[in-house]
């Protein structure tokens, strides 16, 4: 059984390690425990002004609207490697989707950082084909033109 000196000393250890740890030393290892390993410093930034997809023109002419996930693999260079891109969840419209793969490949990005350095990722990333003259498809947020909240 250990001397009562030594024992009080020993309750007191984790109060003094404590002390000596910062706050951002603590949210740091917090969130690392709450991430489950590694985390990347900086996601992967889109680089292009212009989305690249293009409406199909008979669909556009119909009106008919959709949403795709593409899942998108990002190299260490930012480039979208077209073999690997995949519809993740269709619209239902097979032109649509291929549209969406197809304007996937002219995608640029910064790539994701970790500590620093370029690493290579996979991200779903949402398509809308949305035709200005028609009906918003549900979960569409609908703003008017004069801004939110505005009364005609």
């Amino acid at each position: 059984m250990p001397h009562p000196v030594r024992r009080a000393a020993l309750a007191l250890l984790p109060i003094a390690l404590a002390a000596c740890v910062t706050k951002d030393d603590a949210k740091k290892v917090i969130d690392a425990f709450q991430a489950g390993g590694p985390r990347r410093d900086e996601l992967a930034v889109m680089l292009n002004k212009e989305l690249p997809f293009k409406y199909p023109a008979p669909l556009y002419a119909q009106k008919v609207q959709g949403n795709v996930t593409l899942r998108i693999f990002i190299d260490r260079n930012g480039q979208v490697v077209a073999d690997s891109t995949r519809v993740e969840e269709t619209s239902g419209y097979g032109a649509l989707d291929s549209a969406a793969v197809k304007g996937s490949e002219e995608l640029h990005f910064v790539p994701a950082k970790n500590r620093g350095e370029s690493l290579a990722v996979s991200i779903l990333f949402p398509v809308y084909f949305r035709h200005p003259e028609a009906a918003p498809l549900p979960g569409d947020t609908i703003l008017k033109k004069q801004g939110v909240g505005s009364r005609e």
